[in-house]
């Protein structure tokens, strides 16, 4: 089959999976595995070899993924129901004093959002930027704008979120690499997406009424808890626990072990020879998987066990983890089919001929078809694994070291990061939660995600000269 037909099928495919998923409104999951099925079959896959490639494609992605989307599901939802986010971030607004408190905020909406979901994370803190505004009588988005974009940036750029770890998986990326570089990188980028956010919120914007109410009006007036209004949602994790919180020195730690753990591993693998007894021990505890057990293994002792739950009740919140990932992971290992059939039906090298004749770096293609594709579809994971596939087989000739592929990775997370707008759940759940009309939150919400997404290429390309 020539490239000419083989790039039409692939395009034919990628406009059919933006109608089933933009304008159909077919669930993600379901629309890749359609159009990936139909690619094949039109690539040239025989339908004998059909249930054998998808198994093979869905196989290879889910068995890194899963794994490690799963228990850093589950020491987030540990940290989140002991009580740990909310005195983290209590921590933090006290230790920064009262001028800087969307400071603290921003750095809470950081460190909490590597091990919780995005939109786990705003539901927990979104109390805390309420509590703060009315004692400080100043604009909400004030202190929601920098804290929820810093989450965002976590949720683009790092695992153990799905799109980072899926994407790292299919184009050969190690995880302690992208600790490694997307750190800093990443605390840059929330550094600035702070700054870029003081300016936005000099004007003030109009919040609707339920917003308003909730966080300036009389609390002896306010039906609490009646009613499913963004704000009655949004205080109802920090109402929820009444026992001792934990230190906020335990969930950092916390927080920090499996992330130093994986660059352990990653660094004896540089500086130690090959078959010293302590390379191998900090390469089986640097692997993510390990590195995550051991992790949820603490938590669940320090902030569980120990606290006074039941071995029943750690279990359960364990398990709680799971369902709200169920249906990303299976996005995640969708994505491995769809790449599985571009490398198979020869779409990907025509697509990597394709890329290459534009002379553009591999860092920019990964940065501007990840952004596109988020613009075009909303969801960052589905941007992340689709962008993946179409470049795997342009890097393959391309003898890239660890830490290029890492930013690769990060280049592609930046892509994600931006552009968050109509078509993205993250963005409704912030504008609503907030009380943001459609316009106000595109001015502030959409523009600061793009600002920063850019930012955050900007500096994968400013390193790339020197990994």
């Amino acid at each position: 089959m020539s490239p000419a037909v083989l790039l039409g099928i692939g395009a034919v495919g990628m406009a059919l999976l933006l109608f089933l998923v933009l304008k159909a409104k077919v669930q993600p999951f379901v629309a890749l595995l359609v159009v990936s099925t139909g690619v094949a079959l039109a690539g040239g896959v025989p339908p004998a070899e059909l249930v054998d490639t998808i198994e093979k494609g869905m196989g290879s992605t889910l068995g890194h993924v899963a794994i490690i989307i799963a228990l850093g599901a589950m020491v987030g939802r540990i940290i989140e129901l002991s009580g740990g986010a909310n005195a983290l971030a209590h921590t933090l607004i006290r230790r920064f004093g009262e001028r800087r408190t969307p400071l603290a905020l921003a750095v809470a909406g950081f460190i909490l959002g590597i091990p919780v979901f995005f939109e786990v994370g705003l539901i927990i803190l979104m109390p805390l930027a309420y509590g703060v505004a009315r004692s400080a009588k100043k604009p909400l988005l004030v202190y929601a704008l920098p804290m929820g974009a810093a989450m965002l940036t976590v949720h683009a750029f790092l695992p153990p979120h799905p799109g980072a770890v899926a994407a790292a998986k299919q184009i050969g990326s190690d995880l302690g690499w992208i600790l490694l570089l997307g750190l800093p990188i990443t605390a840059v980028v929330v550094g600035i997406g702070y700054l870029v956010s003081n300016r936005l919120t000099r004007k003030e914007y109009p919040i609707s009424p339920d917003v308003r109410a909730e966080v300036y009006g009389s609390p002896d007036l306010l039906p609490h808890g009646s009613g499913g209004g963004a704000a009655a949602v949004a205080t109802a994790p920090a109402e929820a626990k009444t026992e001792q919180a934990p230190s906020f020195g335990m969930i950092v730690a916390l927080i920090l072990t499996p992330i130093l753990l994986i660059l352990a591993g990653t660094v004896g693998q540089l500086a130690l020879p090959e078959g010293a007894v302590l390379r191998e021990a900090l390469t089986v505890i640097g692997a993510p998987m390990v590195a995550l057990l051991i992790a949820l293994v603490l938590a669940a002792w320090l902030l569980g066990i120990r606290r006074g739950w039941s071995h029943a009740h750690v279990a359960e919140v364990m398990g709680s983890a799971l369902p709200p990932v169920a249906m990303v992971i299976l996005v995640a290992g969708a994505g491995g089919v769809f790449g599985k059939v571009l490398v198979t039906t020869g779409i990907g090298d025509a697509v990597a001929d394709l890329l290459q004749s534009t002379g553009l770096p591999l860092l920019v293609l990964a940065f501007a078809m990840t952004l596109l594709l988020r613009g075009a579809q909303g969801s960052a994971t589905v941007a992340l694994v689709t962008t993946a596939g179409l470049i795997t087989p342009l890097m393959q000739g391309l003898d890239l070291s660890p830490g290029r592929l890492a930013l690769v990775s990060l280049a592609m997370g930046a892509g994600a990061l931006g552009l968050s707008h109509v078509n993205d759940a993250g963005y409704w759940m912030f504008a609503k939660l907030v009380g943001l009309e459609v316009g106000s939150a595109l001015r502030t919400w959409t523009v600061l995600t793009t600002v920063m997404g850019v930012t955050g290429f900007a500096l994968t390309a400013a390193v790339w000269p020197f990994v």
